[in-house]
């Protein structure tokens, strides 16, 4: 029977996928400044190394927000097949907790967008969210949540708060926004034909009318230029890529 170490790439294997994981984030993120990069870099390359037999690092969260269809999930997914942390879904952890609220209150279980949805359901889903995130940093374990935080990364108390919070844990931050372009986020809207989608396809271009496509939010330290799809396209390249070095 092999032992766990025998099991490991080779030290050589690891640090050229490593470098293949770099590059590609590198390509694809655009930081608000250096340090932000690297913070990030760092953190997600530790995390790497440290499931290849190195030590881990300090508990990290990741915020990857965006607007519908802008590509949040599957880059979220693939930081967290690099690094190994948690990956927690806002509509994985609490839509079903969402549907059955709305259907209490008389409402559409498929409603994200009225009044009843945003006053008495939509809190409740970030708090699920982030709470369950927690349980996993008061534990060690670094989390990556998926969620579209637009409300959340427009308010600097909010974002505040979050950070102060973290501090006081040694928790590293890192808020992630994914751009995309309208005609992208439909296309992919459209293929993954959710019912909560429904609303923004029947009323597309009243929806797509107040979204802010050239900005990132102000809290924001990484853009990820998902435009046409593109660090999506790249980041499915370099993740059959690295795995590829790694067999």
């Amino acid at each position: 029977m092999q032992n766990s170490e025998s099991a490991l790439p080779p030290p050589a294997t690891s640090d050229l996928a490593a470098k293949v994981i770099e590059q590609s984030l590198t390509r694809v993120a655009q930081a608000v400044s250096d340090a932000e990069q690297a913070g990030l870099l760092g953190r997600v390359l530790d995390a790497w190394r440290g499931r290849n037999g190195r030590d881990a690092p300090a508990p990290t969260l990741v915020l990857v927000g965006g607007y519908a269809g802008s590509g949040k999930s599957e880059f979220s997914r693939y930081l967290s097949e690099i690094t190994g942390w948690a990956l927690l879904d806002k509509d994985s952890l609490s839509g079903a907790m969402a549907e059955r609220l709305l259907l209490s209150l008389g409402g559409d279980p498929h409603d994200r967008h009225t009044e009843l949805y945003l006053r008495e359901v939509r809190p409740l889903e970030y708090r699920c969210l982030l709470e369950t995130a927690f349980a996993n940093l008061r534990a060690g374990t670094s989390a990556i949540l998926s969620a579209p935080f637009i409300a959340e990364l427009t308010d600097p108390r909010w974002t505040y708060r979050l950070t102060d919070q973290c501090t006081a844990m040694s928790v590293e931050v890192t808020i992630i926004w994914m751009r995309c372009d309208v005609a992208s986020m439909r296309r992919h809207i459209e293929l993954r034909g959710a019912p909560r989608d429904a609303w923004k396809l029947a009323n597309w271009d009243a929806y797509a009318s107040g979204l802010d496509i050239d900005n990132s939010p102000p809290s924001a330290h990484i853009t990820v230029d998902n435009r046409f799809g593109a660090a999506i396209s790249l980041i499915h390249q370099t993740g059959d890529k690295w795995q590829r070095i790694l067999k």
